[in-house]
C-alpha cells in the first residue's frame, strides 16, 4: 500500500491562494500609484495637458500713424529697461490676473493684494524699499514681505523661474500702473 502523502504544516491551499491575491493585486496599484505621482509632478513643470486659462478684459490700444512717425504702446519702457506690453503679456500668461485686482489688467482677483495701491504702502511698510525693487522681491520671494491681511505663502513662488526680460518686463507694467503714493 502506498504511504499517503504528507501536507505540509507551513502551507495550505486558502493561504496559497490569499498570496497570490495579494501580489496581484499588489503590484498593479503600486504601479499606478508610481504612475500618477510621476506624471503629475513632472519635476515641477507643468504639464502639456494642463490648461490654464485666465481672461483678461481687454483694451484696444490706439496706434497713431502719421508720415514721419509711428507710436505704439508697445514701444513703451521702463527706467529698469523692462517692456510693459511685454509685462502686460507675462502677467496674463502667468495668471497674476486670477489673484490680482489690478486695472490695467482689467484683473479683479481678490486672492492677492490690490496692484493698483498695494505695492507702494508695501514698499514704504518694508523700510521705505524703492518701488521696482519691492515689486521684484515680491515676485520672485514673495514671502520676504507679506502684506497685511493676507497670510504666508499664498503667492506661489514659481514665479522666480521667469526670465530676466519677463521679470523685468512684468515689473514695468506692475509699476506703470501701481498709484506712486
Amino acid at each position: 500500500m502506498p504511504r499517503p502523502r504528507r501536507r505540509n504544516p507551513w502551507t495550505s491551499t486558502g493561504e496559497v491562494f490569499i498570496w497570490v491575491l495579494f501580489a496581484l493585486l499588489l503590484f498593479p496599484a503600486a504601479f499606478a500609484g508610481w504612475a500618477v505621482g510621476h506624471y503629475t509632478s513632472l519635476g515641477g513643470k507643468p504639464s502639456a495637458t494642463v490648461v490654464h486659462t485666465v481672461t483678461v478684459g481687454s483694451t484696444s490700444a490706439e496706434t497713431t500713424t502719421s508720415a514721419a512717425t509711428t507710436t505704439s504702446a508697445a514701444t513703451t519702457t521702463s527706467a529698469g529697461g523692462g517692456n510693459v506690453a511685454a509685462g502686460k503679456a507675462v502677467f496674463a500668461s502667468q495668471g497674476c490676473a486670477s489673484c490680482h485686482t489690478f486695472a490695467p489688467a482689467n484683473s479683479t482677483g481678490t486672492i492677492g493684494p490690490n496692484l493698483d495701491t498695494a505695492p507702494a504702502a508695501s514698499a514704504k511698510d518694508d523700510n521705505n524699499m524703492d518701488l521696482a525693487a519691492f515689486i521684484k522681491e515680491s515676485i520672485v520671494d514673495p514671502n520676504a514681505y507679506i502684506a497685511k491681511g493676507y497670510p504666508k505663502g499664498v503667492m506661489p513662488d514659481t514665479f522666480k523661474s521667469l526670465s530676466p526680460t519677463q521679470l523685468n518686463s512684468l515689473v514695468a507694467f506692475i509699476l506703470s500702473g501701481t498709484a506712486k503714493s
